[in-house]
Parts: C-alpha cells; structure tokens; sequence
C-alpha cells in the first residue's frame, strides 16, 4: 500500500504531531508512506519525517488561505505530486490541505481519507468563518471517501453534512508510549521536585494562556507566592502573553518557545494544564496522560471525552478564578495529584496509545480501497 499524507503546514502543532506519529507507525507496519506539506520552509515536520527516512515533498501554494488563486496553484501542484508518484491513497489534514487533495484526488482518479482535527463551522469561529467552511465542507462532502474524526463531538458535527454515516469513523488520537526512565512519570508518581505547572499549546486562538496568566496571579495573591509555571510553544500572540505576564508582575512565569522534547520539559513539573475556548481531541493533553500528571483542562466535550470526570482531571470554566482554586487544590493535596496522575496514566495505556491509533487507520485504509461501506459507529 502506497499512500501520501498531506497537511497544510509543517509548524509545531497538534495536526502535525499526530501527522509524525502516524506515518512512523505506518511505517513501521510496512506501509509505503510519502508526504506532501504547504510552504517551503523547513519546518520541524520535515525535519522529522525526513529523520525517519520518508520522502518529503513540497507544495509552494499550500497555506492556511481560503484564496482561490493559491488554492488552484495548490491543486495543480498536488495533482502534478499526484500522477508522478502514483499512490494508492491520499490522506489529508487540516482544512486547506482537505480542499487540495479532495479535488486533486477527485481529478487523478485516487481516494481520498481526511482526517478532521477540528471543524472550523462549530461554535466559536467567527461567523463568517463558520459559514465559509460550512459551505466548503458540503461541498466536498462527495469527493470524501472516508471522513475521520478524532472524537465523538467532532462526528456530531459531521452528521449534519451530506455525508452518508457509514463513510464517517472516529479514530482517537494516539502517542507513541515511553520509557518510564524517559518519561519519569512526572506530576503523580515520579516527580519529586517543587510544584510547578507546564502549558503546551501554540500562541493563537483557540488556546487561553491568558487565564492561566490571571489565575497564576491569583493563586500568588492568595497564598504570598507564586506557583511557577513554564509556557511550552511559540506563536503570533507569544508577545502579548509575555506582556500580560509582565503587567501581572509574575516573577517565576517561563516562556519556553517551541522544544525539541516535550516529555522531557514535562517530567520537570507536577501539573499539567491546557486552556482553550474549543478542541478536537487535543494531543497535548494525551502526552500528559502517557506521562502520568495531574491534569486542569477546559470544560469541553473533546477534552472530556479524553478524561470523562474529576477521577481522572480538573476540568474547569473559561474562568481564571476557577482555574485558580484548581491550582490551589492541586498545590495543598499531593494525594490528588498522585490519584489524577495514576488515572490519567491508565486511561492513556487503554485508548490512546499509537498502536491502537495504527490499527485502526490501517484497517480503515484497507476499508477505503475495497471501496466497500464502513460499518456504521
């Protein structure tokens, strides 16, 4: 089985990550994989999927831009890629990459799978936005072989398309395990040093390092001192975080940039937290759960779909004063950091590893070629 894997970009993100890890366990199941990526920078997907061997190609006009002078330049790139290299599947991710190899696959006679991280029509778009991607998404709703979902709220959303609901599956997202040397286990079980709090996300909309900021701020209030707390990625907003931060007047508030190894930046810390005002099936928050921390997240469905309830995670309102008495409550109770750490662990080993994730691509794969019906979820 040959297959291209295309996204949109090659920037540090949560697409991209789940992009690495699948073609890797792929690979490694014996499946030939190549994959194309917008842009022509050296980005750190390339990067990384060139160290695992895999041609990587390069498509000029792919971007984020719903434009339709650079989105056919895009198209006739891919579709070139296309019949030069001949594969038996394209899999697409991310929005302007599903609209590419949606029509270039369509023209070259090869099925296409995407892969949703997110669609952008749910509640909290801007209007227009939602509208756009609606219209964009009914549309190629007849060129989408098979349509993947990384959670369940995701699929509801894909119910209202003209899709029929056999062709729509939801396959979880998945990392790679670790040693537990490597991943230390930090926040519950492993990690021995003074408390401190890790943030992953990009510097962008839809992610809220701003509440963390404020709720910081209040927890130092509350207690005369600070809760220290690194940001890991970089970003268009990354300035103005850094100047709320200031304005706070935090002291011990890092902002780390983009990191060459999450797991070891989270095995410095005890808790684990991510704000957002809407997710998929967020991957950060799996690399907490195999690393075994205590975890505060937003009260949102993708989020609780990963950690359904208080057994496993402190999920709280896009509000920094609640954030802030989830802080306190996981600062005073070693107990429950070690309780939400375990929990939080087991629930990674169950459902979310990236072999359960390999499994059920390849066979949905195997599915799309034979062109017969998905069973229905």
């Amino acid at each position: 089985m040959n297959v291209l894997q295309v996204i949109t970009k090659g920037e540090v993100g949560g697409a991209q990550s789940h992009v690495r890890t699948l073609c890797a366990e792929l690979q490694g199941r014996g499946v030939h994989v190549e994959v194309a990526i917008g842009g022509t920078r050296p980005e750190p997907l390339a990067i990384d999927l060139q160290a695992l061997g895999l041609p990587v190609h390069r498509i000029a006009a792919l971007g984020n831009r719903l434009h339709p002078l650079p989105l056919w330049r895009a198209t006739r790139e891919l579709l070139r890629l296309v019949r030069e290299r001949r594969p038996d599947l394209l899999h697409a991710h991310s929005a302007m990459a599903g609209v590419a190899a949606r029509i270039a696959g369509a023209l070259a006679g090869v099925p296409v799978v995407y892969t949703v991280h997110g669609f952008a029509f749910k509640p909290g778009h801007p209007p227009l936005r939602r509208a756009i991607a609606w219209a964009t998404e009914c549309l190629l709703a007849p060129l989408t072989r098979r349509l993947v979902c990384v959670s369940a709220h995701e699929q509801a959303l894909a119910r209202a398309l003209p899709l029929p609901r056999r062709r729509v599956r939801v396959i979880a997202n998945g990392v790679e395990d670790l040693p537990r040397a490597a991943s230390a286990l930090s926040g519950s079980t492993g990690h021995t040093g003074p408390i401190s709090a890790v943030m992953v996300a990009r510097m962008a909309p839809p992610k809220r390092p701003d509440l963390l900021l404020q709720a910081l701020a209040r927890v130092r209030d509350l207690r005369g001192e600070e809760l220290p707390a690194h940001f890991l990625g970089s970003g268009p907003d990354l300035a103005a975080h850094r100047a709320l931060a200031e304005r706070l007047d935090l002291r011990t508030v890092r902002f780390e940039g983009d990191v060459p190894d999450v797991p070891a930046h989270l095995a410095r810390h005890a808790v684990f937290v991510l704000l957002s005002d809407h997710e998929g099936l967020p991957i950060s928050l799996i690399e907490a759960m195999r690393a075994g921390m205590a975890i505060v997240a937003s009260d949102l469905p993708g989020v609780r779909e990963l950690l359904p309830d208080a057994e496993c995670a402190l999920h709280v309102p896009p509000e920094a004063g609640a954030l802030a008495q989830a802080l306190q409550q996981l600062i005073e109770s070693p107990a429950t950091r070690a309780r939400l750490g375990a929990a939080a662990r087991r629930r990674y080993e169950r459902h979310y590893t990236a072999e359960r994730m390999g499994d059920a691509v390849q066979a949905l794969y195997a599915d799309a070629l034979r062109g017969l019906p998905s069973p229905t979820p």
